[in-house]
């Protein structure tokens, strides 16, 4: 996910506040602390313009 960040040129505060979670929130998910929802990863996949597959690294592109 920070690759993803970066590439967009966002801050995790951006992202977090697009989810609707706190920035600590967003940390942790990027780090893998913990697990965010199917409906966030959905999200995720809005705002950085990549697959659920990307994101999960199960794709290269």
């Amino acid at each position: 996910m920070k690759e993803c960040r970066l590439a967009c040129e966002l801050t995790q505060k951006e992202v977090a506040r697009r989810l609707g979670v706190s920035q600590p929130v967003y940390n942790r998910y990027e780090k893998g602390i913990c697990e965010c929802t199917y409906l966030q990863l959905s999200r995720l996949c809005d705002i950085f313009d990549v697959s659920a597959d990307y994101i999960l690294g199960r794709q290269d592109y």
